[in-house]
Parts: structure tokens; sequence; C-alpha cells
């Protein structure tokens, strides 16, 4: 599956899940196009790394995805953009009586309202280059709930509704919208978490990664990046040219209990 000649937009890229994508996409020939909210020399030097690493263009472009015009202006100011991968996210627990009125208004724009303003920015360019990809990466989340995480669940759900809207306004054209449902995935965010819950339920590293982090993963093993990488290089691929408007789960079995 090759990507050569394609551009690939990846938010929030400048570590874990959408930079494991990235390098992903890159691996399979695409020029990428890293972002964050950050503008540090390391960004740049991350996108560097992969450009050399891969043998392809990459560049690093701030934008914050909290900003309906920086959304946009993230799609203009990459050229082309062949594949857009919506990935920035952000997630805050708490009751909904005691949830703060100003993260659930964070979580709502990162989340979602950034997916609807890049793909609304996109989707002219991918028109007039007569081919395109949109995936959102939603989240086990996107299709069951939990306690305590009333913003990050609707936003979730209402990505999976925009991927099918996309797909529906698009189903005419060489252009697919899907969403990638990831469980649990093995991010460094994720293993800084490791040894505090360790120490909170006086629990050994693998007890708490199967009995506590991985509890509603049926496979008591976590998503990694690389195969998520690879569910849009397969996403991106010729393959998938008949498949828009779904959700593909990577999490282990959990959307099947």
């Amino acid at each position: 599956m090759t990507l050569k000649g394609k551009t690939a937009v990846i938010t929030g890229s400048n570590s874990g899940i959408g930079l494991g994508i990235a390098r992903e996409l890159a691996k399979a020939g695409a020029n990428v196009v890293l972002n964050s909210f950050t503008d540090r020399d390391e960004d740049h030097a991350l996108a560097e790394e992969i450009g050399k690493e891969f043998d392809v263009t990459a560049r690093y472009i701030k934008a914050d995805m909290s900003k309906g015009d920086e959304c946009r202006d993230l799609i203009e100011k990459s050229g082309s953009c062949d594949i857009l991968v919506n990935n920035a996210g952000i997630q805050h627990v708490a009751g909904i009586d005691e949830f703060p009125a100003a993260k659930w208004d964070a979580i709502i724009a990162i989340n979602l309202s950034s997916s609807f303003h890049t793909t609304a920015a996109a989707l002219p360019v991918m028109r007039k280059a007569g081919w395109g990809r949109v995936i959102n990466i939603a989240s086990a989340h996107g299709l069951t709930a939990s306690p305590y995480k009333s913003a990050y669940v609707a936003a979730k759900h209402g990505v999976v509704g925009l991927t099918k809207v996309t797909a529906l306004e698009t189903a005419e054209e060489p252009i697919t919208c899907n969403a990638i449902c990831p469980g649990y995935v093995l991010t460094p965010l994720v293993e800084a978490q490791i040894p505090d819950t360790m120490e909170k339920y006086g629990m050994d590293r693998d007890t708490v990664i199967r009995e506590v982090l991985l509890e509603r993963q049926p496979s008591k093993q976590f998503a990694t990046v690389e195969e998520l990488g690879g569910t849009c290089v397969f996403l991106a691929s010729s393959a998938a040219n008949q498949i828009t408007g779904t959700t593909i789960s990577v999490d282990g079995g959990w959307t099947a209990l």
C-alpha cells in the first residue's frame, strides 16, 4: 500500500497517537504535516527527523485546534491535503453537576468542532485534486459510554455522526470519510500514569494493566500507535475505496461486550 505523492495532515501529532499515525503514513510514502498548539524548535525538528527517516516531505505547522479559524488556516497553510486525519483531543473527568463549563467548551471545541472546521476547509481541496480521505480518530467512547466523561463521550459520539454526514455528502465522489475508534492505547501519557496507579492500588505493573487500566478491554492488551497508523494507511489505500461512513474499532473487543 503506497501513498507516495499524497499529502497527509494530522492534527495533534507531535506526540502519542497522532505522531504514531504520522510516522506510519510517512512510512507508506505520504508527505506529512504535523500539528499542535506549540511552536517549539523540537516540534520542527521532529518533522525534519520523519522526513529524513522516510524520505518524504514533512513539516510542522502550529495551529490551536480550539479555534475554528486556526483549524481552517492549518489546511490552507498545508497547501495540499489529500488525507486529513482529525486526531487532536483532550480529556477531563468529573461528574456532570461538577463538570467545569470551561472544560466542557474546550473538549467540544478540540475533540469535535475542530474536525468540522478542518473538514470544511479540506473538502474543496480534495475535490479540486479529485481524490481524498478524511479519517476521524474517535474512540470506543464514540460508540459506548463511561461515567464522569460527559464532554468526551458527547464529543466522540459527535465525531461518529459527523463522519457519517461527511461520507454521505461525498458518496458519489472519490472521497471517503471513516472513523477509527480506539480503546486504550499505550502512549507516553498512559505509560506515565502506570506508576501512580500501581501505588494507589498496591498492585504490580502487570496486574494494574490487566485489572485496572484494561478492565473493559477483553484482549487485556493495549492497542499500539503503530496499529492505529496501519489502520489509517489501509483506509487511505485503494483497498478501502468503498469503505465510507463507518467506524473501525481497534479496541481489543471492548465494544463487543
